[in-house]
């Protein structure tokens, strides 16, 4: 049975993102035998595509608002099926969202991997890579931060070994 990974991460929202996360990440995980869980397929609907075309932005927002709870429960409950969480650490600083999700996999005594490619400054001090919480879940969890897919991939295969 395939390893079940949740890719936290704010990938989806742009066009270089999607790019990376379904060309090259996605391809890279299934190749090493693992299952993705990915939060932007399951949260991309055609009733989300309809709100986000409505005209009357009131009647968007209240669409959206109850679309958005559907988002967030659908995302928890593939994070309590999967057996590991790969969080994107791109960025000034760890999305919130990922941030939130990254907790939530920790109290549940998920495995935690944080991928950071991006060579910007983004800790609370020297001392650290990314924001001090963000970092000690993720490494109290039995997890490591890559910087680089390769090494990602690595860790990710010796984990599953």
């Amino acid at each position: 049975m395939a390893i079940k990974i949740y890719l936290a991460g704010p990938l989806g929202f742009s066009e270089v993102g999607r790019m990376f996360h379904y060309e090259c990440l996605i391809p890279a995980l299934e190749q090493l035998g693992l299952e993705p869980l990915d939060p932007w397929q399951l949260g991309d609907t055609e009733e989300l595509r309809s709100a986000l075309a409505l005209s009357d932005l009131n009647e968007q927002r209240t669409q959206l608002a109850e679309i958005n709870r559907s988002i967030g429960r659908t995302n928890v409950e593939a994070i309590d099926r999967c057996d590991w969480i790969l969080a994107n650490l791109d960025g000034v600083d760890v999305d919130s969202g990922t941030a939130a999700e990254i907790g939530y996999g920790f109290a549940t005594g998920k495995l935690i991997f944080g991928y950071r490619g991006d060579f910007r400054l983004s800790c609370d001090n020297l001392g650290g890579q990314v924001n001090l919480q963000v970092e000690y879940f993720i490494r109290a969890s039995g997890g490591l931060i890559a910087s680089d897919l390769e090494s990602l991939l690595q860790a990710l295969q010796s984990a599953g070994q």
